[in-house]
């Protein structure tokens, strides 16, 4: 473990690293939020060359970026992933560690990385034993949205924050396949209805309602997408039975990358927090998102939330009996039957509102 007496923040680097080790195993839409981070540090240290531990799955969406080594961690190995890691950075040092992750699992994949300084979240935003991996802390700020909280990573290292820029790679085939699950170009509602966590899932009978509005006031194509998981194609066909008019079930049917290339095609992401809603987000995507269990001004698609429907004030004062600002930041709220606080009147009048924001040509 690292000794005690960590310097935080404003200390800074006595000298620009010359070889960053980045660590961020998961989720999907975490890992979007280091892509910002990645820019900015390239931007400013151009000769540096930057290291990326990231899980499995989300190398899949972010390993191809470019000036970028990447090493995979495949938590489904259980202890031969560290083992695996080790043997991957025998030998190797680096100037910096960007502890970017809080979960036990990262704290202790981080104990077999070699580094000049290990940087980590500050005192508030710790837990599992994060205070004892890291011996420099970037700013305790309150009130951040997490790409903000992630991008203030270069800080420590003497660079400064700058506004995130994601162009995540995706390749021409990965464009011609959404093209061909998504013909022409009619205008298309992209609904993406599940997300990790159950309990910030909207009912299926809710998402019909906004989706049948959709295709009947606006014309929009209506296509529900999602992972292979029995739960998520349990969601989809739900969605399908309770609505009257058609949509495409394209759950199972793409890539992470062809899911980039879906969102570039469509109107709008109809969707609760989830790794989805910062994919649409991260390609320019307008995203109407569904919040109740967690706070939209933390969470939420960091580029434009004015398309959310943000129920997270009355999530806490019916199931912690208090306004949200008297709850420590960050704070879920899973609780069940919370998303029903999200009326589909509400949702149907942001769709409403970002239609005519479309018709009327936009932001200036």
């Amino acid at each position: 473990m690292i000794a005690a007496g960590s310097r935080s923040y404003p200390h800074m680097a006595a000298a620009r690293p010359r070889s960053i080790c980045i660590l961020r195993l998961s989720a999907l839409g975490d890992v979007t939020h280091v892509v910002p981070l990645v820019r900015s540090i390239r931007e400013q240290l151009p000769d540096a060359a930057i290291t990326w531990i990231v899980g499995r799955l989300e190398a899949k969406l972010v390993g191809d970026l470019p000036g970028v080594e990447f090493v995979v961690f495949d938590k489904r190995a259980g202890l031969e992933a560290y083992r695996e890691l080790a043997r991957r950075l025998s030998g190797r040092r680096f100037d910096a560690l960007l502890l970017c992750q809080v979960a036990l699992r990262a704290n202790l994949a981080s104990l077999l990385v070699r580094a000049g300084v290990r940087i980590g979240y500050d005192r508030a935003r710790s837990r599992d034993l994060h205070g004892l991996v890291i011996d420099r802390r970037i700013a305790a700020r309150q009130g951040q949205h997490v790409v903000d909280a992630i991008g203030s990573f270069v800080e420590p290292l003497g660079l400064e924050a700058r506004p995130p820029r994601w162009d995540i790679p995706i390749a021409p085939s990965d464009v011609e396949a959404a093209a061909a699950l998504l013909p022409g170009d009619a205008p298309t509602l992209l609904v993406s209805p599940c997300s990790s966590h159950p309990r910030r899932n909207w009912r299926a009978e809710r998402y019909a309602a906004v989706a049948d509005h959709a295709a009947r006031h606006h014309g929009l194509r209506v296509a529900i997408t999602g992972g292979p998981s029995e739960a998520e194609r349990a969601m989809a066909q739900a969605i399908r039975a309770a609505m009257r008019e058609p949509a495409l079930d394209l759950v199972g049917r793409d890539t992470l990358k062809q899911f980039l290339a879906l969102c570039r095609r469509s109107v709008a992401l109809l969707t609760p927090d989830s790794g989805p809603m910062h994919m649409a987000n991260a390609v320019g995507t307008k995203v109407i998102g569904l919040h109740a269990a967690s706070n939209p001004h933390r969470s939420g698609p960091y580029s434009d939330r004015r398309w959310c429907v943000d129920r997270y004030d009355a999530a806490a004062r019916r199931f912690r009996k208090v306004p949200a600002d008297a709850l420590a930041w960050g704070t879920k709220l899973e609780h069940d039957g919370v998303m029903d606080l999200v009326e589909v009147e509400a949702v149907i009048e942001r769709l409403d509102a970002l239609m005519a924001w479309r018709q009327a040509g936009g932001d200036p």
